[in-house]
Formats: structure tokens, C-alpha cells, sequence
């Protein structure tokens, strides 16, 4: 299977976010943690997906991929989503279910993120994790918050 080419997420925010005026790190020195590259955005269906390689130092004592590790990079996919997307906002729940392991012998993993509602100020998108073959691993909810920011003086 080929490697779809990467996506620059540094330069799709800076462009997005070039209007806001917040004090902002882009990108989050979080983001090299998880070494994940965009393979797809789209802006109209408010996606992204992001490939992950597995790392033998996220690795459990089991062997897979430790589930803090597959958290963040749930949060490293839904957290630049939403800021191609939305206001600024910033994640206040997410909830994840563990549906199989995520073993090195795959090689990598993709996440797809999808924001599926906006209420007022309230978010909420869905993140699925899938291998290779299209299996999913894991499925997690989030609900962020729009940030209200305050008007120049």
C-alpha cells in the first residue's frame, strides 16, 4: 500500500487562524510527540484524518500502544479539526472506547476526525481509529467549547 503524501497542518492553521488575534504556538510542541502526518482535509465535510506511526516508546507492558498515547493522538487529530472549523475553543470532555489493541507489527494507524455538531458554543466532533485494512481500533466522542473572545480596544 502507498503512503498518501503529506499534508502541511502548520501552514493549513497559520492560514486559517492568520484573523485571530489569541497568542498562539503553532504548532503545539504536543503535536511532535505523536510524529502523526494530515494525509486528508476537507473543509466542507469538516474531516481530517491523520496517520500515526506506533512508536516502541508508547508501547505498554503488553505490547501495544498504551491508551494515553492513543488518546493524545485522538486529541492531536481533533484538536487541530477544530480549529480549522471553529472559532477557538478548547476540549472539555472526551470519551474513548478501546475496541482493539493497536499492536507495532501494523506499523501505523489513522485517525479520522469529524465535527458532527455545532450548538451555540458547544462542539462535538467523533474521532475513529482505524488500521491498514480499515478496522476500526478505537472510537471516541469530544465536546469543546467556543471560547468567547473579547473585542480589541
Amino acid at each position: 500500500m502507498t503512503t498518501p503524501a503529506a499534508i502541511d497542518l502548520t501552514q493549513l492553521l497559520d492560514d486559517h487562524l492568520k484573523d485571530v488575534n489569541l497568542p498562539l504556538q503553532i504548532p503545539p510542541p504536543v503535536i511532535a510527540i505523536t510524529q502523526g502526518k494530515v494525509v486528508h482535509f476537507d473543509a466542507e465535510q469538516a474531516t481530517l484524518t491523520i496517520r500515526y506511526p506506533i512508536l516502541d516508546e508508547h508501547l505498554n507492558p503488553y505490547g501495544s500502544l498504551q491508551g494515553g498515547m492513543i488518546a493524545t493522538a485522538i486529541d492531536n487529530t481533533i484538536g487541530p479539526l477544530s480549529m480549522l472549523v471553529a472559532p477557538p475553543n478548547y476540549t472539555r470532555q472526551l470519551e474513548i472506547k478501546y475496541r482493539r489493541p493497536i499492536r507495532p507489527e501494523m506499523g501505523y494507524f489513522s485517525i479520522t476526525g469529524k465535527l458532527l455538531k455545532r450548538d451555540n458554543r458547544q462542539l462535538i466532533f467523533e474521532a475513529r481509529v482505524f488500521d491498514d485494512q480499515q478496522r476500526e481500533l478505537v472510537r471516541a466522542k469530544a465536546k469543546h467549547w467556543i471560547v468567547e473572545i473579547p473585542p480589541d480596544s
